[in-house]
C-alpha cells in the first residue's frame, strides 16, 4: 500500500463564523496535549483560582477532546472501509 493510501481526510469543525474548518485526529490530540500544559501552569501560577479562567479553559478542554474522539473515530472508520470495503446489511 502506497503512502499516499494511508493518509486520512480530516472531520470538519465549525468556527465560530460557521466555517467548516477541518481538523486530523493526531491535531486535536496535540491541542488537548497544549491545553492540558496550560492548564497545569495555571495550577502552578495560582491563575486557575480565577473561575472565569478555569472554567473558559475547562470548558475548551471539553470541546477539544471531543473533536479527537470524532476525529480519530472517523479515521478509524475511513481507513476501515480503505482495507476491507463497505459493509453490507
Amino acid at each position: 500500500m502506497s503512502r499516499r493510501a494511508l493518509v486520512r481526510e480530516p472531520i470538519g469543525m465549525f468556527d465560530d463564523q460557521l466555517e467548516v474548518i477541518t481538523v486530523s485526529a493526531a491535531a486535536a490530540r496535540a491541542h488537548v496535549v497544549q491545553l492540558e500544559a496550560e492548564r497545569a501552569l495555571a495550577e502552578d501560577s495560582g491563575v486557575a483560582s480565577i473561575d472565569a479562567y478555569r472554567n473558559d479553559l475547562e470548558w475548551e478542554l471539553d470541546a477539544w477532546r471531543e473533536v479527537y474522539v470524532i476525529s480519530a473515530v472517523t479515521e478509524l472508520a475511513v481507513l476501515r472501509g480503505e482495507l476491507d470495503g463497505r459493509l453490507q446489511g
